[in-house]
């Protein structure tokens, strides 16, 4: 049987009740062109549907979905066309570069003029993924320069490489730029803002001491919201504008800001 998400839900008077299906053997997502995975589980699996794309269409919800690799991009493309206010962003994250990565990056030159959007990309030098160093730095390298000069709203990755990063966006004069879960010294976010980029504040980071500190350093006009979902499990949107303590209306106003720096319409 094959179901849209929406043809799952049941007006339950718990919404954490919607979608919720038991003792599934195996279940396929797939594309608008019926590309896609199958997944088979040894044991009956537990899994749940949800609706957010079209809720948060019809809310009026900016909302930019990132992905880790071009082939997911190519895969997603699809699922978004036709909505409004959801766009996706063209990714290859750092911690998925290899030396499989040719094929991607072909890909990504092919796919760059398809969005607005590029994310995410960046550096991650943190202890598991040092080892690739030279490869993130060269891979980043070829995306910048496939970029330089184009249209482009970028969400950058910074884990334990914030210096390094901001130098090669420098280097390539990359604007446009949106800092994602920075956890770096306080001492770069001046020379961050300086450059007119942008913070995305989540949940989790609200939560920690150190990133307390760091939301606290960055103007609210250059704050924007992420979930981070499904990597982090803290990724309420209404909590973060909370504790932030940012209106709607100003978050609304800063995303458009940052939108109107394209020289060309949005797509």
């Amino acid at each position: 049987m094959s179901q849209w998400p929406k043809e799952m839900m049941t007006d339950y008077v718990y919404s954490q009740e919607d979608g919720n299906r038991t003792g599934v053997r195996w279940f396929t997502l797939t594309d608008a062109n019926g590309k896609g995975v199958q997944i088979i589980g040894k044991e009956p699996l537990s899994i749940s549907a949800w609706n957010t794309i079209q809720e948060s269409e019809e809310r009026g919800d900016i909302i930019i979905g990132m992905t880790n690799l071009p082939s997911h991009f190519r895969m997603g493309m699809g699922h978004v066309q036709g909505f409004k206010h959801i766009r996706l962003a063209l990714g290859m994250h750092p911690q998925l570069v290899s030396p499989d990565t040719i094929r991607e990056m072909t890909l990504f030159k092919e796919l760059v003029d398809k969005t607005s959007y590029i994310g995410e990309i960046g550096l991650d030098f943190s202890r598991a993924f040092r080892p690739n160093r030279d490869m993130q730095i060269d891979c980043l390298r070829q995306m910048l320069a496939i970029i330089k000069g184009k249209n482009k709203i970028i969400s950058v990755h910074s884990r334990r490489a914030e210096k390094e990063l901001l130098e090669l966006l420098t280097e390539y004069e990359t604007s446009n730029v949106i800092f994602h879960w920075y956890s770096g010294p306080l001492t770069l976010i001046d020379q961050i803002l300086e450059k007119g980029y942008y913070f995305s504040i989540n949940e989790a980071m609200c939560l920690s001491k150190n990133g307390s500190k760091i939301i606290q350093a960055v103007p609210k006009d250059r704050i924007l919201l992420e979930s981070d979902a499904p990597f982090n499990d803290r990724c309420s949107l209404e909590n973060v504008r909370a504790r932030v303590g940012l209106e709607e209306k100003q978050l609304n106003t800063n995303f458009k800001q940052l939108i109107s720096r394209l020289r060309i319409p949005e797509q």
